[in-house]
């Protein structure tokens, strides 16, 4: 018996080993692809990849105010699912918290103490513990994992607020996102259904599309809320450039009828 609980531990320090490793170099080659994308001359001067040609400056500040408020989403989701996996969702679960975990983890400075332990925090042990191995026992370091995405809300939060004051903007879109995100987890609630099925839900009702889950797999539904929002961001567009097209058409013309009054003034 002895035996067998020595292998079963020295079998467990090992798989964390490996997936600590793994993890490492997850982040190293990821680290490296943005780094040349960063540099490569026709992303920045390629127009498809410059979102000002597809929306007005004023919106695109606006979308990187949102973006916080997306990864606080995402991390919320994630917690929800180390505690609760659906099993049918489960490898794409899987996926999402290994992808969080790598791109926090190359945001993080390692200057410090504090950030190092963060950084030991956001090695998905029971996510990458269960992709390489199979191993559910690994899954239970998830009790420690987690509390780094609550330690990610309240940063990603501060950040939402700071670039918000720093850009001037308002914060009308945060009243709109507790709305959506308190209607988000009472649906999940009520409704007795997974966080991806609740969202979706919630998106399609906000946006007056029904109060349905549109897709059977889980990218089909990623892929329904994704045309959703995108709709709804750009109909939003649209409708602002009509009316600014509108307004401007109608201060033209006066300006043009002040104009010949001022001639016919002159004249006189």
């Amino acid at each position: 018996m002895n035996d067998v609980m020595f292998w079963f531990v020295m079998l467990s320090l090992i798989e964390l080993l490996v997936v600590s490793v793994a993890f490492i170099i997850s982040c190293v080659v990821v680290k490296f692809i943005i780094n040349k994308l960063n540099e490569s001359q026709y992303l920045k001067h390629s127009r498809f990849f410059n979102p000002t040609e597809y929306l007005p400056d004023e919106e695109v500040i606006t979308l990187k105010q949102v973006f916080y408020l997306i990864m606080i989403v995402l991390f919320v989701v994630n917690i929800l699912y180390l505690f609760n996996v659906w099993s049918y969702e489960e490898y794409y679960i899987i996926l999402l918290d290994i992808l969080l975990s790598i791109y926090l983890a190359i945001h993080v400075e390692r200057d410090s103490l504090k950030n190092k332990l963060i950084l030991l925090l956001l090695i998905p042990f029971g996510s990458l513990g269960m992709l390489l191995f199979e191993n559910i026992f690994l899954s239970l370091l998830d009790l420690v994992h987690f509390t780094v995405f609550i330690y990610f809300i309240k940063v990603y939060f501060n950040k939402f607020l700071d670039y918000t004051e720093s850009n001037s903007l308002g914060i009308t879109i945060l009243l709109l996102f507790s709305i959506v995100f308190v209607s988000f987890l009472i649906t999940m609630a009520v409704e007795n259904v997974s966080p991806i099925d609740s969202w979706a839900m919630v998106s399609n009702a906000f946006t007056s599309n029904g109060y349905s889950v549109l897709g059977k797999s889980l990218p089909g539904k990623l892929n329904s809320i994704f045309l959703v929002w995108s709709g709804f961001v750009l109909s939003s567009v649209g409708t602002a450039t009509l009316t600014v097209a509108i307004v401007m058409k109608h201060i033209n013309g006066d300006f043009d009828r002040l104009e010949e009054l001022a001639k016919r003034n002159r004249k006189d």
